[in-house]
């Protein structure tokens, strides 16, 4: 029989884990793998803050609701009660943990894996330097204390150093000091703060990818001694094999478009198709950090560690690549009560993509709106627009660049996995088709964020018929008002018929042309 020993899991036993961000769309698949693969874990903690009226327990319970964890409650359902909640808030002196639970986590833990993170690009820069940067500090004071702590792993991003084309695995210098920063925030007024956020994180686009980088400078210079590692992924998206194909449970990034594009309502979006969209599954992130982990533990490198989990140096896939497979798997599993035909295109061209939006985005939606208005019904298109030119905004400078992230770390730590491990916890992502993988992707924003039942898809594809014929007659309508009101305008005609004979007149002499050569 084949052997099933692994040393990653067999690490884990016996071991207590911290993880921050559990609650968040990494968090919950890393939770999951963990109770999964490492079923002798001793005890996993959960940082969660109370929100909106829930207590921690009631959060715990929640995040167990979500369809990731079917299979550990039909097949290890004891495991369950490993997951421990810790009330706190990185926002927070000393995180918001009381000096007990402070001392519980100081006494046992061995692996602490940070995640906690605001994700939003265009947060306030006063949350995004509490979060992502005062958090990740507070975090390093407590692992000081942590006396049996074997490794911390900071997930980052690999956009922290968007400012450079070409990223190596190691931290770069920036010119911006995490304290000054830090000072500057808790002194300036709100107000004052947001008018000069701009000069502040001159060379980055925005405050999450900032203060992503202030937070590496700080771990480089305040972490001495500890065991950190850092994992930067790309642009993480829906899961590839694990804990469900296609799993998924927000709308940002490629999701969000993916859900503007399906629904009828996103028709335009500037975007340079030739280039590399570095797209990384989540489950292929979560390995690496649990394997990173691992790593750090057992060899306790002398340097910082950092990991590039992405795709483009190894498999890349092209934001045309995306537009294609995109619309093709929209229209083979079209979700349920779309507002248009699904359509429309990249544009690299930042005025023709702005009069694209204005035409078949805005003047729609205010149209229907007005509609619904004077009938007395719910209007909701406008809304639906400003936000997704909202969110779509914030994408413009991931879709318009592109970067060549190094990846050597991971490949070389991949190829010393044992091979059940490599199994196991895979992350080696040239072994991904991303054909079958863009067709599972809208599948689960479909399932798991619209929460459009499998059995729609019938109903769905009927409704999108009719959306076809719609389209194709207002396309019809539209030429119709086009002609006319040029062929009542003589000067127009006139320019028309000029240019028509011009084409024929050139057509015809390339043709003479060819059949002499």
């Amino acid at each position: 029989m084949a052997s099933t020993f692994s040393p990653i899991s067999d690490f884990f036993r016996g071991r207590h884990v911290l993880i921050t961000g559990a609650t968040g769309f990494m968090g919950k698949v890393l939770v999951e793998k963990l109770l999964h693969s490492c079923p002798n874990v001793a005890c996993i903690y959960l940082l969660i803050r109370p929100k909106q009226g829930h207590d921690v327990k009631s959060r715990l319970e929640q995040l167990l609701n979500a369809p990731i964890f079917d299979w550990v409650r039909k097949n290890q359902p004891e495991s369950l009660k490993k997951l421990v909640p810790i009330q706190g808030d990185v926002t927070q002196s000393e995180l918001g943990i009381s000096q007990l639970d402070q001392k519980t986590l100081i006494d046992n833990i061995s692996i602490v894996f940070h995640s906690a993170a605001t994700v939003k690009f265009d947060e306030a820069l006063k949350l995004s330097v509490a979060m992502n940067l005062l958090g990740t500090q507070r975090l390093v004071h407590l692992c000081y204390k942590m006396t049996k702590l074997e490794a911390l792993v900071h997930v980052s991003t690999a956009y922290c150093n968007c400012n450079r084309q070409d990223v190596e695995e190691h931290v770069y210098p920036i010119p911006a000091d995490p304290e000054k920063i830090i000072q500057c925030v808790e002194c300036l007024d709100e107000n004052l703060l947001e008018s000069i956020t701009p000069q502040i994180i001159k060379g980055w686009p925005n405050t999450y990818t900032f203060t992503k980088a202030l937070a590496e400078k700080m771990l480089f210079q305040q972490g001495d001694g500890l065991p950190i590692v850092i994992v930067r992924p790309s642009i993480v998206t829906a899961s590839w094999r694990e804990p469900i194909l296609g799993w998924i449970d927000n709308l940002n990034g490629p999701t969000g478009l993916l859900a503007g594009a399906g629904k009828g309502v996103l028709r335009t979006l500037l975007c340079h198709k030739d280039l590399i969209a570095d797209l990384v599954p989540v489950d292929i992130c979560i390995n690496l950090l649990i394997s990173a982990a691992w790593y750090t533990a057992i060899n306790r490198p002398t340097r910082l560690k950092i990991y590039h989990c992405t795709s483009g140096t190894t498999n890349p896939i092209y934001w045309k690549d995306i537009e294609r497979l995109g619309h093709e798997f929209i229209l083979e599993t079209p979700f349920s009560d779309i507002l248009w035909y699904p359509g429309g295109s990249f544009k690299s061209n930042r005025l023709i993509n702005s009069l694209y939006v204005t035409a078949f985005q805005a003047v729609p939606a205010y149209a229907v709106d007005a509609i619904a208005r004077i009938t007395g019904r719910q209007q909701k298109l406008v809304k639906i627009h400003q936000r997704l030119q909202k969110a779509v905004s914030c994408l413009e400078f991931f879709t318009t660049h592109e970067w060549n992230f190094k990846n050597n770390n991971v490949q070389v730590l991949f190829s010393i996995l044992d091979p059940n491990d490599q199994q196991t916890f895979y992350f080696d992502v040239s072994q991904l088709d991303w054909r079958s993988y863009i067709q599972s992707y809208i599948w689960g924003t479909r399932q798991f964020v619209l929460k459009d039942d499998p059995n729609t898809v019938p109903s769905a594809k009927k409704r999108l018929r009719r959306m076809y014929y719609l389209h194709r007659t207002s396309q019809l309508i539209m030429v119709a008002l086009t002609v006319r009101y040029i062929m009542s305008d003589k000067r127009l005609r006139r320019f028309w018929y000029s240019a028509l004979c011009f084409l024929i007149k050139f057509i015809g002499n390339i043709t003479i042309a060819a059949r002499t050569m």
